[in-house]
C-alpha cells in the first residue's frame, strides 16, 4: 500500500502532451481537448470520457471520435475546405486590381467572340443565333427530352390535333410524357423548347421523369446546374487570366524562316497559310505565351506548322521539346525534323527513347541540361523529374487525348512558363471545349491537300470471307496491309491464321511490349515494304505515315474510342492511290447504345477534314469526360448535355454579370451590440489571450483560408472553445464573409436586418436561388444598394449573430461561381 500511494519521480523538462482520436474529424487530426485538471502534472493526461489514466511513455488504447455534433463553425469551414481541395490544383495566380480585371475580362469576351464566330461559323459572332434545341422531327418514340420550363419527359409523338382556338385548323402537336400525365406543345414552340436528354456515360435513361403538377423541383435541378455552369466559368476565367498574366518577350521575326519555309516541298492549302499566320502573330507579335491548338486531319499538314514555330524559337537561342504519346510517333517526328533540320548544322536535335542504351539516355539528358541539345523529341519520358531544360521556349505536344492524367496535369504546368502547341486530329473534349469558348486559341486545316482521296469506310460484322477478300485486294495491287485489334492477346492467332491464307506474304506482329529493338526492326521493315501485313495493337495510332499502306483492318471496332478508330483510319489513303477501312464488330446485338452511335459517327464523317466536326460529335456521345480533373457527370445529369452546353455559352456571353467585387475586411461595419465576455478561468487557461484574439483578427483581416487555420489551430491546442469565444470567433467570421461577398455593413432596425452591398441585383438572384434554405431565402429582397431580410419577430443580440452567420454561410456557398475581380 506505502508503494501505491508513494508519489511520483521529479521531471525535469515537462512536456506538454495530448492524445490523437484515431478517426478522421472534420477538422482534419485533432488532439484529445485539453484538461485544466492535467495541468498541475503534465505526466498524466485524463480521460473523462473512458475515465482511464495514462502515464508518459505508455501507448494508450485508441480512442473513438465524440460523437457531438460539428458546430457552425466546422461546417463552413469544412465546406470550404472541399471547394479550396477541389481548386488547388489550378494555378489561379495572385490577385489583380479592378482596372487590371476589366481589361482582362475584356479580353477573355473578345476571345470568347472569336472562337464562336471562328468554330460556329456564326460571322457576326451572335451568340444568341447558337443553340442546342433538338428538331421535333427527329426524335423517335422513347427518346428522352428535356423541355427548358417543365423538364425532363418522354417523347411519344408527333400528331396532328385541334387547338384551343377552334377558329383555326389542326395543327401539329409534339406529344410528351410526364411522370404525372401527358403534355402537348405546338411543334414550332417545341423547336425553341426541347432539348435531347443526353449523359456522359453509357447509360441515357435519367433517374426519373418530371412532375407536370412539382415544377419547383425542376427548377432547383436547372438552378444546380447552372451554378456548376458558372463554376467551370470562373475555373476557366482565372486560368486564362493567369495565363494573359505571364509575360515573356516576343520572338524576333528570323529573315532565315523564308529560306525555310521554301524547302517545304508541297504546296500549302489556304488553311495551311493560315495556321502558320496564327502561331507566328503568337510568337512574334504577343507578349504572353502560346497556347494554340492545331486541329487537321491526319496529313493534312500540321507537323509542318509546327516545324515553322521549332525553327523560330530555336533561332532564337531557346530549345524545343516534341512530346509524342508512342515511340513509332517519336521516331517518325525524329526522322521528319532531323531531315528538315539537316542543312542547319549548329542546331542539334536528339530523340529521347527506351530504344537507347542507359548510356546514351544519360548523355542525352546531360546534353539537354547544358543546352547543347535545342530540339528533343520523345515520349512521356521527357516530362521526367530527371530531365532538367537549360532554356525551354516551346513544348509541341502530338495528339494530346492519348497522354493519361498524370501527363496532362504536368503538360498544363509548362504552359505558364514556355509557349505550347498541340496538335490533334480529334483533339480530346477537354481541348475542344477550351477552343469552342475561345479560352484557347485554335487554328483548323479542314482542306485536304490536292492528291489526297476519300477512305472508303466499311461497318460490318465479322466473317472470315470479308477479312480475306479485303486483304487479298490489297495484296493484288502491291498495297500493304494494316490488321488490328484491341489487345495483345489474340495477335498470334490472327497471325497463324493469315499465314496459312497468304503462304507468299511477309507477315509481322508489332505491340508496345515487345522490346524496343524487335519493334523498332519491325517498323521499319513495314516502312520498307519489306512487311506485306502488319498485325498490331493501336500502336499504330497515331502518325505512321506508309505511302504503300491503304487497308487497314480494325476487329472487335467496339471496344475503341472515336477518337482512336479516326486516328487508325487515318493511317490510310496517305498517296493517291483509294484507301479503304474495314471496320468488324462481332455481332450488334451485344453492342451498347454508345458503341453504335460510335461507329454511327465514323461512317457519318468520312470526308477527309471532319475530325474537329468528329471531335464535337464525340463530346455529344460521351460527354465533357474530366475537365478539370472532376466528373461532370451529376452535374450534366441535372438537366442532360444539351442544356448543360446552352447554359454555358449563355453564361460565357454575359460573364461580366456574374461579377463580385469584394471590400477590404477593415472597411466592414458589424453593428450589432454584442460584446462577449471571456470567463476568468479561460483566460487563465489560454497562455496568452489578448495575443490571441488579434492573431485572431490579423487572421480574417488576411482571407478567409488564414482564419479557418487560425481556427482549427485553437481547437487543436486548446480543445472547443466556451461559448463566449465562439461568439468571439463568428463576429471574425462574419465580417471576413461580408468583405468577401461585397457588404460593407451590417446593421438592424426592429426586425429588419440591412446588409449595405456592392453587389449586383443578378448576383443577389442567383445566390438567393441556389440557398438550400428557404429560410433564408424567403425572407431576403434586393433595393437598391441593400439586402433587407424581414425576421418574423426582433432576435435577442446572440441569435441575432447566429442567424447573420448562417445567412452569410449560405450566401458563401455560391462564392466559387461567381467572378471575384
Amino acid at each position: 500500500m506505502a508503494a501505491a500511494s508513494a508519489p511520483p519521480p521529479p521531471i525535469s523538462t515537462p512536456k506538454r502532451l495530448s492524445l490523437r482520436y484515431p478517426s478522421r474529424s472534420r477538422l482534419g487530426w485533432l488532439p484529445a481537448p485539453k484538461c485544466p485538471f492535467t495541468r498541475g502534472n503534465p505526466r498524466l493526461i485524463f480521460s473523462l470520457r473512458n475515465t482511464a489514466f495514462y502515464t508518459e511513455g505508455a501507448v494508450a488504447p485508441r480512442l473513438e471520435r465524440p460523437e457531438a455534433e460539428p458546430d457552425d463553425i466546422a461546417i463552413l469551414n469544412e465546406r470550404i475546405r472541399r471547394e479550396h481541395k477541389r481548386r488547388e490544383g489550378a494555378n489561379n495566380g495572385s490577385s489583380m486590381d479592378s482596372v487590371e480585371a476589366d481589361k482582362y475580362i475584356k479580353l477573355v469576351k473578345e476571345q470568347q467572340q472569336r472562337g464562336l464566330q471562328k468554330l460556329k461559323g456564326d460571322k457576326h459572332g451572335n451568340v444568341g443565333g447558337f443553340g442546342y434545341q433538338v428538331d421535333p422531327y427527329t426524335l423517335r418514340p422513347g427518346d428522352y427530352v428535356v423541355h427548358k420550363k417543365v423538364g425532363i419527359g418522354k417523347f411519344v409523338a408527333i400528331k396532328f390535333d385541334a387547338p384551343k382556338d377552334s377558329s383555326s385548323g389542326p395543327i401539329e402537336y409534339v406529344f410528351i410524357e410526364y411522370a404525372d400525365g401527358m403534355a402537348k406543345l405546338p411543334v414550332k414552340q417545341a423547336c425553341r423548347m426541347l432539348y435531347r436528354y443526353n449523359l456522359p456515360n453509357e447509360t441515357k435513361k435519367p433517374r426519373a421523369l418530371s412532375k407536370l403538377s412539382d415544377p419547383t423541383t425542376w427548377q432547383r435541378r436547372r438552378i444546380k446546374g447552372k451554378i456548376a455552369v458558372q463554376k467551370m466559368i470562373v475555373d476557366l476565367m482565372e486560368l486564362y487570366l493567369h495565363r494573359l498574366k505571364q509575360k515573356r518577350p516576343p520572338y524576333p521575326k528570323s529573315p532565315s524562316m523564308a529560306e525555310f519555309a521554301a524547302h517545304f516541298p508541297y504546296k500549302p492549302t489556304p488553311d495551311q497559310k493560315q495556321a502558320f499566320i496564327d502561331v507566328e502573330r503568337d510568337l512574334t507579335e504577343r507578349e504572353t505565351p502560346m497556347d494554340r491548338l492545331i486541329c487537321g486531319d491526319v496529313g493534312f499538314g500540321k507537323t509542318e506548322v509546327a516545324l515553322r514555330a521549332i525553327f523560330c524559337v530555336v533561332s532564337a537561342g531557346k530549345q524545343a521539346m516534341v512530346l509524342t504519346p508512342t515511340i513509332v510517333l517519336a521516331k517518325q517526328h525524329f526522322v521528319v525534323i532531323s531531315e528538315r533540320f539537316s542543312q542547319y548544322p549548329h542546331i542539334k536535335v536528339g530523340l529521347l527513347s527506351r530504344f537507347q542504351t542507359k548510356a546514351e539516355k544519360e548523355e542525352y539528358i546531360s546534353m539537354i541540361k547544358s543546352g547543347h541539345l535545342d530540339i528533343i523529341v520523345g515520349t512521356h519520358a521527357l516530362l521526367g523529374n530527371r530531365v532538367v531544360y537549360n532554356n525551354l521556349g516551346l513544348l509541341v505536344v502530338d495528339e494530346e487525348q492519348r497522354f493519361g492524367v498524370k501527363q496532362k496535369e504536368k503538360i498544363a504546368s509548362f504552359k505558364t512558363s514556355v509557349d505550347v502547341l498541340t496538335l490533334s486530329a480529334t483533339p480530346i473534349p477537354r481541348t475542344l471545349y477550351l477552343a469552342l469558348t475561345g479560352f484557347r486559341d485554335a487554328s483548323l486545316i479542314s482542306t485536304p491537300p490536292p492528291e489526297r482521296v476519300r477512305i472508303k469506310t466499311h461497318l460490318s460484322s465479322y466473317s472470315k470471307e470479308k477479312v480475306l477478300s479485303a486483304i487479298k485486294f490489297e495484296l493484288d495491287r502491291g498495297g500493304q496491309v494494316f490488321y488490328v485489334l484491341p489487345r495483345i492477346r489474340g495477335l498470334e492467332e490472327v497471325k497463324d491464321f493469315l499465314e496459312d491464307s497468304f503462304p507468299n506474304a511477309t507477315v509481322a506482329i508489332a505491340h508496345g511490349k515487345q522490346y524496343s529493338k524487335q519493334l523498332e526492326k519491325t517498323m521499319e521493315k513495314f516502312s520498307l515494304g519489306e512487311i506485306k501485313i502488319l498485325i498490331c495493337t493501336n500502336i499504330v495510332e497515331s502518325g505512321l505515315d506508309i505511302q504503300n499502306a491503304n487497308t487497314i483492318v480494325v476487329q472487335d471496332v467496339h471496344q475503341f474510342g472515336l477518337a482512336q478508330l479516326y486516328q487508325l483510319r487515318g493511317r490510310v489513303g496517305r498517296a493517291d492511290k483509294e484507301a479503304y477501312a474495314y471496320l468488324f464488330y462481332p455481332d450488334k446485338s451485344l453492342l451498347s447504345d454508345q458503341a453504335t452511335e460510335r461507329l454511327a459517327a465514323i461512317e457519318e464523317y468520312g470526308d477527309l477534314g471532319q475530325g474537329f466536326h468528329l471531335a464535337e460529335r464525340d463530346m455529344g456521345i460521351r460527354g465533357f469526360g474530366n475537365i478539370f480533373g472532376e466528373q461532370q457527370t451529376g452535374d450534366i445529369g441535372n438537366v442532360g448535355i444539351d442544356l448543360f452546353f446552352e447554359m454555358l455559352f449563355e453564361s460565357l456571353s454575359k460573364v461580366e454579370e456574374n461579377r463580385l467585387l469584394s471590400v477590404p475586411y477593415n472597411r466592414v461595419q458589424l453593428d450589432i451590440n454584442i460584446k462577449p465576455h471571456l470567463s476568468s478561468e479561460y483566460i487563465t487557461y489560454l497562455d496568452n489571450p489578448l495575443e490571441l484574439i488579434k492573431e485572431g483578427e490579423r487572421a480574417a483581416e488576411n482571407d478567409m483560408w488564414s482564419l479557418i487555420q487560425f481556427t482549427e489551430q485553437l481547437r487543436q491546442q486548446y480543445g472547443k472553445e466556451p461559448h463566449s469565444m465562439e461568439l468571439l470567433l463568428k463576429k471574425l467570421y462574419v465580417r471576413r464573409m461580408a468583405a468577401d461577398l461585397g457588404i460593407s455593413k451590417i446593421y438592424t432596425g426592429g426586425k429588419t436586418v440591412i446588409m449595405d452591398t456592392k453587389m449586383s441585383k443578378k448576383v443577389f438572384k442567383l445566390m438567393t436561388e441556389s440557398m438550400t434554405s428557404d429560410i433564408y431565402r424567403n425572407c431576403l429582397n434586393f433595393t437598391g444598394n441593400e439586402i433587407k431580410a424581414e425576421l418574423l419577430l426582433e432576435l435577442p443580440k446572440e441569435q441575432l449573430l447566429n442567424w447573420i452567420f448562417q445567412c452569410l454561410a449560405e450566401f458563401y456557398a455560391v462564392l466559387p461561381a461567381l467572378v471575384k475581380y
